[in-house]
Parts: C-alpha cells; sequence; structure tokens
C-alpha cells in the first residue's frame, strides 16, 4: 500500500483540532512576549479546550486507521510540549522581564513537561485509568486562575506566587501521584466549557 503524504493527515478533523490548539498556544506565546497577558491567558486555556476536542473526537470518529492514531498521539504530545511546558516558561520569563533568575524556573518547567510526556509515552496511563504525575493541560488550566491575581496583589509579591506556581506544577508533573483521566469524564468537558467561557470573559473585559 502507497504510504500517505505527510500533509493528508492535516484532512483529519482530530489533527485540525490539534493545530487549531496550536495556533491558540502560538497566540498565547506571542501576547506573553508582547506583555498583553489577558489575551494570552485566553490563548492558553482555549488551547486547552481544543486539545480535549481532539481526543473526544478521535474516539468517537469511525474507519480511522490504527496509523491514524498513531499520528495523532505523537502530533497531540509534540503540541502538549509547546502549550504546557514552552508556554508556561516564556509566560514566567516575560513576566520577570527576561531577568536571568528565570531561566532557572523556565528550564525546570520545559524539563519536567519533556520528562513527563515521554514517561507518558512509554508507560501510558496507570493501571489503564490514572495518570502518573499532574497531567500537563493542569498546568495552564491553573495557571490562568493564578494570573488573576496580576494586579490585585503587588508586582513583587505576584512575581514570587507566579514563579512558585511554575515551578511547583513541574514537579508534580514528575512526582508519582496518581491523578484522574479527568478528559474522559463527560461532566468534566461541560466543567471545561463553562471554565473556558468565564476564563474568557473575565480577561476579555479587561481587554476593553
Amino acid at each position: 500500500m502507497k504510504q500517505p503524504t505527510i500533509l493528508s493527515y492535516v484532512k483529519d478533523l482530530p489533527n485540525l483540532l490539534s493545530l487549531s490548539g496550536l495556533a491558540c498556544t502560538v497566540l498565547a506565546i506571542y501576547f506573553s512576549i508582547t506583555g498583553l497577558y489577558a489575551a494570552a491567558m485566553i490563548g492558553m486555556v482555549w488551547a486547552v479546550g481544543f486539545d480535549w476536542a481532539d481526543g473526544l473526537v478521535a474516539r468517537k470518529l469511525k474507519g480511522r486507521t490504527p496509523t491514524d492514531a498513531k499520528f495523532g498521539g505523537q502530533l497531540d504530545v509534540l503540541i502538549d510540549i509547546v502549550s504546557y511546558g514552552v508556554t508556561p516558561a516564556i509566560l514566567l520569563m516575560s513576566y520577570g522581564k527576561f531577568a536571568p533568575i528565570f531561566l532557572i524556573g523556565a528550564f525546570i518547567m520545559i524539563a519536567a513537561a519533556a520528562i513527563r510526556l515521554s514517561y507518558f509515552s512509554t508507560y501510558g496511563l496507570a493501571g489503564g485509568t490514572k495518570y502518573t504525575g499532574l497531567a500537563l493541560d493542569n498546568n495552564s488550566l491553573i495557571l490562568v486562575s493564578v494570573f488573576l491575581l496580576n494586579g490585585v496583589v503587588s508586582h513583587d509579591i505576584f512575581i514570587i506566587i507566579l514563579y512558585a506556581s511554575g515551578v511547583t506544577l513541574a514537579v508534580l508533573n514528575v512526582s508519582e501521584i496518581k491523578t484522574p483521566k479527568l478528559s474522559g469524564n463527560p461532566r468534566n468537558v461541560y466543567l471545561l466549557v463553562a471554565y473556558t467561557l468565564v476564563i474568557t470573559a473575565i480577561y476579555g473585559v479587561q481587554l476593553i
């Protein structure tokens, strides 16, 4: 059988959703660097939404081959490292005015994401139902809430909170704690939709 072309996989709906999430991530990175943090938060939370959506759609679509599933899984992992490792790290460095001390936290966050994804790719879900370590999508979901403190507390205090939150999440990502697969529960999908809309509304008002 003839090997499919690289771009033929772009037509696959779950992959299109994954790439839509990547587009949100690129916007989040851009707005983090330019200092428009409210827009960055919206991009980060929508990236999670598309990440969950691609898996839900992939499981419901009929006619997808094992190769389609494998390609989609690889694409998902590569996008995850950008969305949940690189993006929060850039957010931290940008808010810290790219001072050298923030390179340490950024490296810890990206390294933890890379190690966790490599571990998951090797061993999968613990017992077939739970993650080992905090799943990476939680990083963005938590950080967009933490960032609500920006402007509420002083800049000096908030930067400590943001730094500590990023590093703490990284430690939890590579810990041995067992966490449930949230995206597999329909109720959690509705909760994510509600959370995404609320976060979008809050930060959208800040942009007006």
